[in-house]
This record gives structure tokens, sequence and C-alpha cells, in this order.
């Protein structure tokens, strides 16, 4: 059954979480729910789970109102960022928790947890208490008492933030597949674009309690549909540079023109703000077509395997994503070189009018 949320608002001590949300999730549906921390996503998860009501709207599963009906009384399950678990029961207790409730047979108890554990690949860890667990070890767990349950609605919140980056890495992957094989409603949240990426599936993006746009992933990812949705979806943040188009011209500021090609030639002469992912910048040329912006370094940061390197032009704040670690002394005078078919190109209102991914040049709607 479909769930469906139609016109939901949410007001607490007068400061609007969600304002006039309207979605709609299939059955079996895999989605991802991207937005900043305080973007609104766990409030609207909390609504659908019927741990709380909206200010206004309704909650609809299938043709059934359950605006009002507890989540005690709806076919939900949800896992939080911290590792909640019993921490009196074992894991193999912990995980059949829901099953006692619900009056299941121990029968049917015990092989749905095994095949459950075994499933997160914690069926040897069954007899330990969940002080005797890793951190990925007990998120596990946790996931595990959600799936076993088989609810209609299963509900992720930022699951995998506290674990380190391997281990968010091996359970990706491992959930991915999970949800393929679930006919549940699955909706899980994120803050991090690349993992909203590697999850798939279809996305809601969400900014101040608003949401912005939805479709399958990689297609808002390619096309996003105003500036602010292609900030909240690049990490770091997409960079913007003005630009005037005139006579088959692109002009960013004084000193940089380059032709209209690919996807840019059909712009007509305007305004209109060039947008570019840090990825898509480089210290190197990579071919002839390349537009080269002498700069300054301004800062250099290095970030695990990466080193992000921010500068100024035209008044532009930009940051490069290098792969690797490289040093780069303030005030060095650097060139950075962007291919043109990679600028997203919007209007002054930052709406969408071309992009890489794009081949028509029709305004989303």
């Amino acid at each position: 059954m479909n769930l469906v949320l139609q016109n939901v608002h949410k007001l607490v001590n007068q400061e609007t979480y969600l304002k006039d949300v309207n979605l709609e999730f299939k059955s079996g549906s895999h989605n991802i729910l991207l937005g900043r921390t305080l973007s609104g996503k766990t409030s609207l998860l909390r609504i659908m789970a019927g741990l709380d009501r909206p200010t206004r709207g309704n909650i609809l599963i299938g043709d059934k109102d359950v605006t009002g009906v507890s989540v005690r009384n709806r076919s939900v399950a949800m896992v939080y960022q911290q590792f909640i678990n019993y921490p009196s029961l074992t894991v193999y207790n912990n995980i059949a928790s829901p099953l006692k409730t619900s009056g299941m047979n121990k029968g049917d108890i015990d092989r749905h947890v095994r095949e459950t554990a075994e499933m997160l690949h914690i069926e040897n860890l069954l007899d330990r208490l969940p002080s005797e667990l890793s951190g990925g070890q007990q998120q596990r767990t946790a996931i595990a008492r959600a799936l076993v349950k088989d609810a209609e609605l299963l509900l992720l919140d930022e699951p995998l933030v506290n674990l380190d980056y391997k281990l968010r890495e091996e359970l990706r992957i491992e959930l991915r597949e999970i949800f393929k094989r679930r006919e549940a409603i699955v909706i899980y949240t994120t803050t991090e674009p690349a993992e909203a990426l590697m999850m798939g599936g279809n996305i809601v993006v969400i900014d101040e309690g608003r949401v912005l746009q939805t479709g399958s992933t990689p297609e808002v990812y390619h096309n996003p549909a105003t500036t602010k949705v292609a900030e909240v979806f690049s990490d770091p943040p997409i960079n913007y540079l003005p630009c005037t188009v005139r006579e088959r011209t692109a002009s960013l500021g004084e000193q940089i023109e380059f032709p209209l090609t690919n996807h840019l030639q059909s712009l007509s002469a305007a305004q209109y703000i060039f947008g570019v992912r840090p990825n898509h910048l480089s210290l190197n040329r990579a071919s002839a077509e390349d537009t080269e912006i002498r700069t300054k370094v301004e800062l250099a940061e290095i970030n695990g395997s990466e080193t992000f390197i921010h500068v100024m032009y035209n008044g532009s704040r930009l940051v490069i994503q290098e792969d690797g670690v490289h040093p780069h002394q303030m005030g060095a005078e650097i060139s950075i070189y962007v291919n043109p078919s990679n600028f997203f190109v919007f209007d002054q209102a930052g709406v969408l009018v071309a992009s890489p991914g794009r081949n028509s040049f029709e305004k989303p709607l």
C-alpha cells in the first residue's frame, strides 16, 4: 500500500518545522530523504511513524487516513542514529522482542531471528549483551530488530552516521541489497550527497522544512531543479559564477570568454548563474576545451585522502576538490581549469535552464 502525505505542516513553539509537504511513496519503493541538519528530516519521519501528529495535513496508508493513529497500531519499524538496544537483553532477545510482543509462536520467532541475524552477519553474536558489542555490531542488532518485524513501513534516520568510514561503506552496500528484496516502503535519511547516490532509489530533497525536488536519485543529482537543490546535493557545496551570454559566447567576468558548445549551445543572450561542482575543477588542463581561471590560494585543507583548495575569482568563492594530499602555500598563484561541458546553468531566479545531464532545454516543472 502507498504512503501519502497531504499538505503536512508542523509548527513547534511558533517555529515552522515542516511546510506544505506533499509526497507519495509507493509500496516496495526505496527512498532517500536528503537534507542538511535541522532541515526537517527527523520531524517528517516521526510524523510518518505516528510518533508525532502534524499541525495540519493528513497521512494516508492506502485509502485509510492514519493521521491520528498511534505508532503502536501501525505497521512501522524505525532505526535511529543512536545504537538503541535493550541493555539487559541478549542480541537474540533484542531481535526477538517485537515478535514476542506480536504473539508469534516460539518456533517461528527462532526461525525469523536467526534468518535476520544471518542477513546482518551477527548470527555468531546472538548470546552477547549490547555492552559486549562494537558500535557497528550494536547498530546491526538495531537494524535486525527493525527488519524482523517485516513492517509495511521501514524508517531509518541517519542510521550509519555514528559509525566509522569502513563500517559505513560495508553497511551501505549490505542495506542496499536487503532493501531490494523487501516489500516494505523504505525511507532512509542522510545529510550526505555521496551516501544518497550510493543508496540509489528515489530521492526527496528537503531544506528548511520544504520539499525542493523529488525523483530518481541519479536524475535529481544530474538535473537539480534550482540552485538550492544543487547546493544541498553537493559536498563541498557547488561553486557559482555569474555569467553573461551574448553572440554564442559566454563571459565569466572581463577576462574569460569561451564559445557555447554542447548543452550550452541553445542559451539565449542573458545573465545567468553558472554552477560547477568542486570535483569538476582541476589544477591540470585535461583537454583543449578547458577554460583557465587565474587566481590565488586563500586556503588549502586536507581531509583524509583529498585536498580542498579555496580561492576567489571575480568576487566569487570557489572550492577545488583534488584527489590526494597536496600542500599549497597561501597566496600562491595558480591556474584552475574547468571544462564548459560540466557547467550547470541557472537563470537569475535560480531555476535550472541547462545541465550536463539534460539534452533538452525545457525548464523543469
